[in-house]
């Protein structure tokens, strides 16, 4: 009788995933530059087009980029469903299957590479920002509490694209799923008061996952307090990732059981 392999003790798995999944972001260069170039482009156009008229004392811009860096982190995270799905249609989920390692390791490297990337990305765009006159109030202390939603948001909504990845078909229809979600931030207050949507729309936008997240942060680059909107922020970034978390696992594990 064949004796079963020694499970991979520690973080072996979790370090070795990692080390591949940051490889191939760096041999992927293209996903990475239009992770960062899109959300500056964008930035440019709300604030150099469109800012004269939504606000014509040129204040606009400090009011945008807390919205910018969510749309740079969705942009950015919904890669990973791609990458999944690729790994599932070589048949790399498949042969990880039969290893003993936790389910949680391959869905792990991916979310951490694309956490680092999503950190880079969003530290260009806002040194961008700066450059078109964006002037945050923040002290430390509030720019570390920016830095840690900010961070919170990509790993919740990175295991979320995992798990969508894992999910799916194909990594087109990955990427076509992912490119639903990355429409909730319009839905919020990250570019425009949600007081002068229609009637009908301001509920959804109070009351979704991306608005305390985004007031959060526009809070703390004000120099203010973020109020009962951080805990709701909080509550949003870990329910995701939870769920996420299960689901990513339990779609892993459902493999095993085939």
């Amino acid at each position: 009788m064949t004796a079963l392999p020694a499970p991979v003790r520690g973080l072996t798995a979790e370090v070795v995933f990692v080390r591949r999944s940051l490889t191939h972001s760096l041999r992927d260069g293209e996903s990475l530059l239009m992770a960062i170039v899109l959300p500056v482009m964008l930035m440019v156009l709300f604030t150099q087009v469109f800012g004269g008229a939504i606000d014509p004392s040129g204040g606009y811009v400090d009011y945008i980029v807390p919205g910018i860096v969510l749309l740079c982190a969705g942009f950015g995270a919904s890669s990973t469903a791609g990458y999944v799905a690729g790994d599932m249609r070589t048949g790399m989920i498949d042969r990880i299957r039969t290893l003993p390692l936790r389910a949680g390791a391959v869905l792990t490297g991916h979310v951490v590479a694309s956490l680092l990337r999503n950190l880079l990305a969003t530290a260009v765009v806002i040194a961008v920002a700066l450059v078109l006159g964006f002037r945050p109030s923040a002290n430390m202390w509030q720019w570390l509490g920016v830095i840690a939603t900010i961070a919170l948001y990509i790993l919740a909504i990175t295991y979320l694209f995992a798990a969508i990845g894992l999910a799916a078909g194909s990594p087109e229809a990955a990427n076509g799923y992912g490119f639903i979600l990355l429409f909730v931030p319009y839905l919020s207050s990250a570019f425009v008061p949600i007081e002068t949507m229609p009637e009908w729309l301001q509920p959804i936008a109070r009351y979704q996952p991306v608005t305390p997240i985004v007031e959060t942060i526009r809070a703390l680059l004000s120099g203010g307090a973020p109020g009962t909107d951080a805990v709701w922020a909080l509550a949003w970034c870990l329910g995701i990732l939870v769920v996420a978390v299960v689901w990513g696992a339990w779609l892993f594990g459902r493999g095993n059981r085939r």
